[in-house]
């Protein structure tokens, strides 16, 4: 599930974490605020490599 995500820094982590509570607070559930962190995640990865 994980394994096409890029190695992360702390600080990285670290914001990921954030944005997850953060989606969380507003209701969403942890599954989906997790997925929709690893979407963007991927997408930023892959707009960085091209």
């Amino acid at each position: 599930m994980f394994d096409d995500l890029p190695p992360l820094t702390h600080e990285e982590q670290q914001k990921a974490v954030e944005q997850i509570q953060q989606l969380m607070s507003e209701g969403m559930s942890t599954a989906q605020a997790i997925k929709v962190v690893a979407e963007q995640i991927r997408a930023e990865a892959t707009n960085t490599q091209q």
